[in-house]
Parts: C-alpha cells; sequence; structure tokens
C-alpha cells in the first residue's frame, strides 16, 4: 500500500509554529513583496535574511506533534511519501524517511547568484548572514522558493501522487497553487482524505472522506481506521 501525505501549514500550527495565512499569521505582520520574492532580495536582502533567521529560530525550538508522529508510524504498514508545502523540518525531525520540500527547507540555504545550483548547504543554527557564502561566491540565501520562483520538486511530487493508493491531505485550505493543483493527480481508484480543522467550509473534492479535526485527532482516528483495514 502506498501512502502519500500532502500537508501544509496547519500541520505544524500544533507545533508552535506560525501559518502564513490566519489572521494572526505571519503575513499580518509581513507583506509578501517585502520578504518573500527575487525582488524583495534584490531590494533589501539583510531584511529577507532577518526574517527568515526568526523563521529558522522559531522551527528549530519546535517539536514535532502527535501528527507527525503518527504519519511516521504509518511506515510500519505501508509506503509512506509525504509532500509538504511547510518549509520546517518536523516531518524528519518525526523519522518519517522519504519528504518532498515542495516549497523549500529553511534549515538549508542555496546560492543567490544569477546561474541555477542544486547544491544545497546545511546550515549550523538558526543564522544565515550575508558574508556566508556559497561555493560560487554569491551570498547564501534561504533554500525556499519564493513567489514567482519554479517549483523544483513539482514534477517529482507529481509522479508520486499518480501512484497513490491513499491520499491523506492535511492542514492546508488548497489554495497555494501550483501545489494545490496536485491533489487532482492521484488516482480515482485511491482512497482521499482530508483533515483540518476548518475542512467543512472548505472546497474540497467531493471523493475525498472529510475529517474536520485538528492535525493529531484526524491522524489518530485515520492512522486507527487504516491499520484495522489492513488486519481486516
Amino acid at each position: 500500500m502506498k501512502v502519500v501525505v500532502f500537508s501544509g501549514a496547519g500541520m505544524s500550527a500544533e507545533s508552535g509554529i506560525q501559518t502564513f495565512r490566519d489572521s494572526n499569521g505571519l503575513w499580518a505582520n509581513f507583506s509578501i513583496e517585502e520578504v518573500a520574492t527575487p525582488e524583495a532580495w534584490q531590494r533589501d536582502s539583510a531584511k529577507v535574511q532577518g526574517f527568515y533567521n526568526e523563521r529558522r529560530k522559531q522551527i528549530i525550538a519546535a517539536q514535532p506533534n502527535e501528527a507527525h508522529l503518527a504519519i511516521q508510524k504509518l511506515e510500519e504498514i505501508a509506503d509512506v511519501v509525504v509532500i509538504t508545502q511547510n518549509i520546517d523540518d518536523l516531518h524528519e525531525r518525526a523519522g518519517s524517511k522519504n519528504v518532498l520540500h515542495l516549497h523549500g527547507n529553511i534549515r538549508f540555504a542555496k546560492s543567490s547568484g544569477p546561474k541555477p545550483e542544486k547544491k544545497h548547504y546545511p546550515i549550523d543554527g538558526w543564522e544565515l548572514t550575508l558574508n556566508d557564502l556559497c561555493d560560487d561566491g554569491y551570498p547564501l540565501r534561504p533554500h525556499v522558493v519564493w513567489f514567482g520562483e519554479a517549483v523544483p520538486m513539482l514534477d517529482l511530487a507529481a509522479d508520486e501522487l499518480s501512484n497513490a493508493d491513499v491520499l491523506i491531505v492535511i492542514g492546508t485550505s488548497l489554495q497555494v497553487y501550483p501545489a494545490a493543483s496536485l491533489v487532482h493527480l492521484a488516482p480515482p481508484s485511491s482512497a482521499k482524505y482530508l483533515i483540518d480543522p476548518k475542512a467543512d467550509v472548505l472546497t474540497v473534492p467531493s471523493d475525498f472522506h472529510v475529517l474536520p479535526m485538528t492535525a493529531s485527532a484526524g491522524m489518530h482516528a485515520l492512522l486507527e481506521n487504516l491499520y484495522l483495514t489492513r488486519k481486516g
């Protein structure tokens, strides 16, 4: 059985990590144009670097929650692939072995130079400065996908979803494109679930089983169901 988990910001909210789109989220204090575009980096790289340093500090202090741990436990009975829109590393720290980061991983850096470079540099601690340089001599920037940039892992994620027996969408409003369009690639025969406290008011495809619960509560309920199905 192949299980694909598609996670969003609500997945990490229970770990104390601010979401971007809620009323008290990160965008309430910063505009996208200030800190999340290539143009923002060109205009004020120190401000952008400082924004992501603060996010990184918060992420390092956070711990995986029960939902992260439940997803890792699924590996006992299934081939599990996690596709996440989150830039934190909580899935990995919970023990998940196969994680695709659609929007990058803030615990890594990459070149800010004009030529695309595949190399990613692990960041020791929370702070990245403009004096930290990559191999080609340019300052390192956060390994995140900014608005207006291509999503390098999109094709690989699409391949994984097209082979899913079970799809679990958790903690995402399905409003961030092109990533949100991926859930429609799961085979018609696959079992599909959406876990989100606001699931009842979201626009959800009709073939999804909706669990209007927190990430942890929904994953525990679903995990029990999948174990019983497996035994049956």
